[in-house]
């Protein structure tokens, strides 16, 4: 299994540090800035060989060009994009794979927060890397796409095994909470995830990863086929992607 640390950028992004221990493959998944990337390589003693993008915003991609520099390292990111992903040297898309060494990922093609989004999946150490489409308790802005593609992308993730571990692109969790639970108040676990996660959140502890398994029961855009978040929203009986555009739009103004 791949070793995963959790490096901190900017004010509240995560760039994933990962390890392939048979190979020493290492790579960086959306790092926002090379400064702390550097440091946990120093802290480390890992030598950068890939940096991973999911989407071209800058706070996923700002420190691509730097590290290149610095280490040599590939950077790897979405086809559907490429024009738009610094430096990019490996470009992936849905049905490929891409391997860290001989730890093999699958790639979801999952638009919505941007139209050429992806994530990597590594099956065998239960991890998802998600950018900004999924989110513990959360989903992206609609930034370049439609409730229509972010309901498909968020579907083809959920469908992933209950104890794959969710690692996303920024510390929202306790925010998410907040607002999960005014669209579907009368659900136990989610009530109960919140408890846990506001107390994480004031001894100063990361959230992320969470498990599908936890997302499945407490995500609202993950249940907007769920009855009791249609209801909530008003829109009993309707389609998942009309409740999962109104969740979105509450979410917005929240």
């Amino acid at each position: 299994m791949l070793d995963i640390r959790i490096v901190p950028c900017l004010r509240d992004n995560y760039a994933y540090l990962l390890r392939d221990p048979a190979t020493n493959a290492v790579g960086i998944v959306d790092p926002s800035e090379a400064a702390p990337v550097m440091k946990a390589l120093a802290d480390s003693g890992w030598r950068l060989t890939h940096i991973l993008n999911t989407h071209h915003h800058p706070d996923h991609t700002g420190g691509n060009l730097e590290l290149k520099r610095a280490t040599g390292a590939k950077v790897v990111g979405p086809r559907p994009d490429r024009e738009r992903i610094p430096g990019i040297d490996i470009a992936v898309d849905e049905g490929e794979g891409f391997a860290l060494g001989q730890e093999q990922s699958e790639i979801f093609f999952i638009p919505g927060h941007t139209r050429g989004h992806i994530a990597y999946w590594f099956k065998a150490s239960r991890a998802l890397f998600s950018g900004d489409t999924l989110f513990l308790m959360g989903c992206g802005r609609l930034f370049e796409g439609t409730p229509a593609q972010m309901w498909t992308s968020l579907s083809k993730l959920r469908a992933l095994p209950d104890d794959t571990r969710v690692y996303c692109g920024h510390e929202y969790t306790q925010a998410n909470a907040r607002f999960a639970v005014t669209v579907d108040p009368d659900n136990a676990a989610l009530s109960e995830r919140k408890r846990k996660v506001d107390a994480a959140r004031a001894k100063g502890e990361i959230t992320i990863p969470g498990t599908m398994a936890e997302e499945r029961a407490t995500n609202p855009f993950l249940r907007a086929d769920a009855k009791p978040v249609a209801a909530a929203v008003g829109l009993p009986g309707a389609d998942p992607v009309a409740v999962l555009a109104e969740v979105r739009k509450r979410k917005d103004s929240f």
